[in-house]
């Protein structure tokens, strides 16, 4: 596929450091795990036999997977996530919206894990100029070969050490909204109207 990146210079010094939390929607997660390759990154993946097909295909890339979900495990997994960032410096992939949704909805725990590692919020969507669109409950695209695709990278989001259950709710609504932004450019670049 031909990749043009957008925003990618104002979030390179962020890449660099290797300390950020990826902030992608379940549906757009491809482009991001190809873009991942050689990161040595972490991510938090469901513990049902959907997540683990997702956990070996990371670890095949080099990241280490943690597995667990809102519904099964997920706090456990979120705390051991949490330890590992803080003991190195790592790239943590996560899905805010996984993995059963609602769609393009942000849970709580990466604005959870974003305040108690200190590592920066990174919001990313992208699309595809020609692409199949599954009738999952997320609307996973699926860029067919020699296509085109335009990944945009969206503002930091940082949350400081002392955010209270008011300030992460704030946060939690910042970050989805910038990544329904972001998700709505791509798709508007090819003209897709993806509902």
């Amino acid at each position: 596929m031909k990749i043009e990146l957008r925003g990618f210079e104002k979030v390179r010094p962020i890449i660099n450091s290797r300390k950020f939390i990826w902030a992608v929607w379940h549906s757009r997660l491809l482009l991001p795990n190809y873009l991942s390759k050689g990161l040595e990154g972490t991510a938090m993946v469901s513990s049902s036999e959907d997540g683990e097909f997702v956990a070996r295909i990371l670890k095949r890339q080099g990241h280490e997977a943690f597995r667990g979900s809102t519904t099964r495990g997920g706090l456990k997994a979120l705390s051991a996530l949490i330890k590992k960032l803080k003991e190195k410096q790592r790239v943590s992939i996560i899905i805010p919206d996984g993995p059963q949704g609602p769609r393009f909805k942000v849970k709580l725990g990466i604005i959870i894990l974003a305040r108690e590692t200190g590592y920066p919020i990174l919001p990313f969507s992208y699309s595809a100029k020609k692409m199949k669109v599954f009738s999952s409950w997320d609307r996973f695209i699926l860029p067919y070969p020699f296509t085109k695709c335009v990944g945009i990278y969206g503002n930091p989001l940082f949350v400081p050490k002392d955010a209270d259950k008011n300030d992460l709710m704030r946060y939690q609504n910042l970050l989805e909204k910038e990544l329904n932004c972001l998700t709505l450019e791509a798709d508007s670049y090819f003209k897709h109207r993806i509902v």
